[in-house]
């Protein structure tokens, strides 16, 4: 059923069109950081909030897009469940159409998989003015599930997500953080070597020669891989500190020097990958497969230090934000990114340019 707030966004989409003015898509504005700088007329995206439908027993929770993330993460609470993928907020008005659209994971995503990997379906009010649905509330239902996906991480650009049924879990029963001194080397070895095994380990930081390394799961399980694996336990509620810390990217590993004009990038790379070895700051996540750069060294250096490690690079904050901030594309990846773009938003009236300049 189409609400009054989808037939008034509806017009106002429609009427935009026609004037052909662009639209800054915003729910909480937590993340205008990330990727190029929005543009546009701000259309305002809170209004449209609430939890729709929550069943426990089936994992799913269907939820308006305009509902704050802290929200659903409480009413998810209530019932021992969560967000496996761990979305980071960066700040108090995070809602959950902005976490999909950023399409941002946090500490647990090596372990339990990515934003999209949990989504399930969306409704969304597409460049046309019409409210289109892709996907289902179940696993199962396949009717346009990659469309469903493709909407995470776009940033905005393919329409108004309008409401999102994820995927839940229930919590872990248990979970140890370990600490360990070691160089980053024998940190991305350990990791390495970790990762071929049947540990428990949900998350891994390193960072200025201290690697962090937390497991969750059974009880019996997390007992006997701190035993195995060794290191200094770290106290629960420093470590849950430590972690949430690590979400949010914040503290001193995600540090900028903005008197230096310093960019923190992101860089993705297989977890076998060896050391950036570039000038900066470098901290070490998801096992190996996420290296954090805190630097002023120039993007072509960054990125082709990135791609001949099998990998791409992502200025994540800081710098020019009116610059390729992701990885340019390959020209049949950009035909197909542009092709997207007509099919949702034909006048390209929504948050125009934030991932490329061209769409």
């Amino acid at each position: 059923m189409t609400t009054e707030i989808e037939k008034d966004w509806a017009e106002r989409v429609r009427a935009a069109v026609a004037a052909k003015t662009p639209l800054c898509l915003r729910g909480g504005g937590s993340k205008d950081f990330y990727g190029r700088a929005p543009a546009g007329e701000l259309f305002d995206l809170r209004a449209n909030s609430g939890v729709l439908a929550h069943e426990p027993t089936e994992l799913v929770v269907t939820v308006r897009g305009g509902t704050p993330l802290a929200e659903l993460e409480a009413v998810l609470a209530e019932k021992g469940q969560y967000l496996a993928f761990e979305p980071p907020h960066f700040g108090a008005g995070a809602t959950v159409a902005g976490c999909v659209a950023a399409g941002l994971s946090g500490p647990r995503r090596a372990s339990m998989g990515a934003v999209r990997d949990f989504v399930l379906g969306v409704k969304l009010l597409d460049g046309r003015g019409e409210v289109v649905k892709f996907g289902g509330q179940v696993m199962k239902n396949v009717a346009g599930y990659d469309i469903a996906r493709l909407v995470t991480g776009s940033l905005g650009t393919l329409g108004i997500v309008l409401e999102v049924s994820l995927k839940v879990l229930p919590r872990p029963v248990a979970e140890a953080t370990l600490r360990f001194e070691l160089d980053e080397a024998s940190a991305l070895r350990r990791l390495n070597e970790w990762g071929g095994q049947p540990l428990p380990v949900s998350a891994s930081l390193w960072h200025a020669g201290t690697l962090h390394l937390r497991l969750s799961g059974a009880e019996a399980a997390v007992r006997a891989a701190t035993q195995r694996l060794g290191g200094e336990r770290v106290e629960d509620a420093q470590a849950a500190a430590f972690w949430a810390a690590v979400r949010e990217q914040s503290g001193a590993p995600f540090a900028l020097d903005e008197a230096a004009d310093e960019v923190l990038w992101r860089v993705s790379v297989p977890s076998t990958a060896s050391a950036l070895a570039l000038p900066g700051r470098q901290t070490v996540e998801w096992g190996g497969a996420l290296r954090w750069l805190a630097s002023t060294e120039a993007a072509d250096s960054i990125r082709a230090r990135a791609a001949a490690l099998g990998g791409h690079a992502t200025a994540f904050r800081g710098g020019d934000r009116t610059a390729n901030v992701f990885q340019p594309l390959p020209a049949p990846m950009a035909t197909l990114h542009r092709r997207l773009k007509q099919a949702f938003d034909p006048a390209g009236i929504f948050n125009p340019g934030r991932l490329y300049p061209e769409f």
